[in-house]
């Protein structure tokens, strides 16, 4: 019965540790995402610029729930656009941990 629970927890570990490495999400981040926040999260391009897009690697962004990211991507905020028509929820989830790997890069 342990082992089972340790290859459950490690299996789950495992499964968190490879979305947040998805090179699907790295490609829909920068098909998605990019021209706004840049190749790596911090805006710092034009049109990032020019709309007052956040640097996702800040605490005001970090700090968010998951589910918090998921509704902006999903639903959009301010300036930036809904994606929910156009990702999946996995897709949509496959980026929130690509934001928060982006952080822990900086």
């Amino acid at each position: 019965m342990r082992s089972i629970a340790m290859t459950m927890i490690l299996g789950l570990s495992l499964a968190a540790v490879a979305t947040a490495q998805s090179p699907n999400a790295a490609k829909l981040f920068q098909a998605h995402c990019s021209i706004c926040h840049g190749p790596d999260g911090h805006a710092a391009v034009p049109a990032g610029k020019a709309l007052g897009a956040p640097d996702l690697s800040l605490p005001a962004v970090q700090e968010q729930t998951d589910a918090q990211l998921a509704e902006v991507i999903g639903s959009g905020k301010g300036k930036m656009p809904a994606f929910a028509k156009q990702l999946s929820k996995d897709q949509i989830q496959d980026l929130v941990a690509y934001v928060r790997a982006l952080a822990k890069k900086h």
